[in-house]
């Protein structure tokens, strides 16, 4: 099954954190778990923020691109569409809030779930959580915001 990012557009498709083209990036990929959906993502060492713990500025990354990616198909469904329709729903952020409840290991996959709290107009706002071994670290807010078609032209 194809994750949310692979039905992204090639002009929209450059993220640093979702972005299929950007081989620099994270590349999360992300997909529907009942009402909720979901991405996996290891930590390499290099986003050690004291050894042994993930960077929280990567967490707020993940966090940023899963919601949004999860805003887009949320959007979709709403409307009884396929991913792979135009016009495309892309979303940029509007607010991200973020709270570290504890430490996030750096040794383990994270596991990250979101969950859409509310679709209204053209925005989106999406719960978040972080979990490392099934222990949740992080939790997040988006206020997810449907992108112009004109935007970056």
């Amino acid at each position: 099954m194809k994750a949310f990012q692979d039905h992204y557009p090639e002009n929209l498709a450059h993220c640093y954190g979702c972005g299929r083209l950007n081989t620099h990036g994270h590349q999360i990929k992300t997909h529907w778990d009942g009402e909720e959906t979901v991405t996996h993502f290891t930590p390499e060492s290099y986003h050690t923020a004291v050894p042994g713990f993930t960077y929280g500025g990567l967490i707020a990354s993940l966090i940023d691109c899963h919601s949004t990616g999860t805003a887009a198909a949320a959007m979709y469904r709403a409307q009884g569409r396929e991913m792979d329709t135009l016009p495309p729903f892309r979303f940029v952020t509007g607010s991200l809030k973020v709270d570290f409840l504890k430490p996030t290991p750096l040794a383990a996959t994270l596991e990250i779930r979101g969950r859409v709290k509310e679709i209204k107009g053209r925005k989106v706002i999406v719960e978040t959580t972080v979990l490392a071994g099934g222990v949740a670290t992080v939790r997040g807010e988006v206020v997810a915001v449907q992108m112009p078609e004109n935007f970056g032209a």
